[in-house]
């Protein structure tokens, strides 16, 4: 079995070496699964929430070193790293704090909004009807794996879990604090895309918990063909900054929103639809707050960004930057890789575009980079149009004085979901806090319901949590 180099995207040191999982490996985690499956599932469900509670105690106890070492392999800011982890003990925590009694119906009906929530269960014999795998991201790898795991083992499932093949370390170091668990109840392998598929594929699994690209959730329809499949995919929500908004708070809520983990993060908003009256101005002040953050080694605790996952990543964030700028953007701060401190990793300025065409890269791709974009347009009629394209059911976070006469607009502008004057809360990472909550799209399920403003708030609410870094207390 070959084994694959995890390198700090930062230092590019090497940390570790994890096996390239095979077939041989993956059918061993799901007879794990599988044989643990019948007992898990009928223990009754203050045991297991007990566990989870366990579960949550030990995270917490290894807050700081947990945080460092998701730092190292993501080259995440440690001040994030430190969210994510009390992040995945808060869920745990939730999931493990499930009211009841001893009666086991009151406790079946307690679990039931868990189950309702994804899981394939037989409501008859009470048993799930297949293990549950969950295929992380490189952009959050411990915090979308823990989002899926909680609830599936609140519930009885065994798990098979896959993390991202450019740090896998923190999600090992985490499942050896589960060992509280009966053997087999969670099990990780480690490797690439053919073990994603292997693990996908196999007919065991009954469930897919799948967090990445759109172009790969589409391939993985085939694979999964019969199973249930959960998708967490890509954004093009768009921010919308009225004429009326109050910019002093509107700048540094985008900025922390669309820079976060240096603009990787696929539930947050990608792009700006700005009112032509103040466009100037805000890509005025966004220079201003954009150009003072701290780019540097992630592990050091001022640090506001850090680099990207990998060289390919750097290259691809460079690419949409030159084609929009070929498209006419104009060039406001960064536009290319560089080494700060001296630092040999995957580093890209924090980047501004303004003037971007309405159809270049920046509003109809992902770019997952530190790069803010500027669409000026004549009001927010046009901007809610160019937010939602046909089929994309994009959301639309807007900014405005006018809190009535916008949610007008959203109303008669068709977008899928507002949030107007709401910068989010990061306590769950890149869903929760940036989304009213997880996308859990079974792939031939019905629309969700149109909900024209989700969330609204009179004005914004500066928060503790916004950059710099430097000012936080942990």
């Amino acid at each position: 079995m070959s084994a694959r180099e995890i390198k700090n995207p930062a230092t590019l040191k090497t940390l570790d070496a994890v096996p390239e999982c095979g077939a041989e490996e993956v059918e061993r985690a799901v007879a794990a699964a599988s044989a643990a499956l019948p007992a898990w599932s009928q223990t009754p469900l203050l045991e297991r929430t007990a566990l989870l509670r366990e579960i949550s105690s030990r995270v917490r106890a290894q807050r700081a070193e947990l945080a460092l070492s998701l730092t190292r392999e993501t080259g995440k800011p440690l001040a994030e790293s430190r969210d994510c982890i009390g992040a995945v003990a808060d869920m745990f925590e939730r999931r493990g704090s499930q009211p009841g009694s001893a009666n086991d119906a009151a406790l079946a009906d307690a679990a039931a909004p868990v189950r309702d929530a994804g899981l394939t269960h037989d409501a008859a014999s009470g048993r799930h009807r297949g293990v549950v795998a969950v295929i992380a991201p490189y952009s959050f790898p411990l915090l979308t794996l823990a989002a899926s795991a909680a609830p599936a083992l609140a519930s009885g499932a065994t798990l098979v879990c896959k993390p991202a093949p450019q740090n896998p370390l923190t999600v090992l170091e985490f499942a050896r604090l589960c060992d509280v668990l009966p053997a087999g109840v969670i099990n990780v392998v480690t490797g690439g895309a053919e073990t994603a598929e292997r693990v996908i594929a196999h007919p065991q699994v009954g469930r897919v918990s799948f967090t990445g690209s759109s172009a790969v959730a589409c391939r993985l329809q085939a694979l999964a063909r019969g199973k249930q499949l959960d998708l967490e995919t890509g954004s093009l929500d768009a921010f919308i900054v009225c004429r009326d908004a109050d910019l002093e708070r509107a700048v540094p809520a985008i900025a922390w929103t669309r820079l976060m983990n240096a603009g990787q993060t696929c539930a947050a908003p990608r792009h700006i639809y700005v009112e032509r009256a103040i466009a100037s101005e805000l890509a005025e002040r966004m220079h201003q707050y954009v150009g003072f953050l701290d780019v540097d080694d992630p592990a050091k605790t001022p640090t506001d960004l850090g680099p990207l996952i990998s060289q390919e990543a750097a290259q691809r964030v460079e690419d949409q930057v030159g084609r929009a700028l070929r498209a006419g953007a104009k060039l406001i701060l960064g536009g290319r890789r560089f080494r700060p401190s001296g630092l040999p990793g995957h580093f890209f300025q924090p980047t501004i575009l303004s003037n971007v065409p309405a159809r270049s890269a920046p509003a109809t791709e992902e770019i997952l980079g530190p790069v803010v974009t500027l669409t000026p347009v004549s009001d927010l009629a046009e901007a809610l149009e160019l937010a939602s394209p046909p089929r994309a059911r994009a959301r639309a976070w807007i900014y405005t004085g006018d809190t009535e006469a916008a949610s007008r607009g959203v109303t008669q502008g068709g977008s899928a979901a507002c949030f107007i004057n709401d910068p989010g809360d990061p306590k769950a990472g890149p869903f929760g806090g940036l989304r009213p909550g997880r996308i859990l799209a079974a792939l031939n399920a019905a629309p969700a319901p149109n909900r024209p403003v989700e969330r609204m708030c009179a004005a914004v609410a500066p928060k503790p949590w916004w950059f710099p870094y430097l000012d936080r207390k942990s």
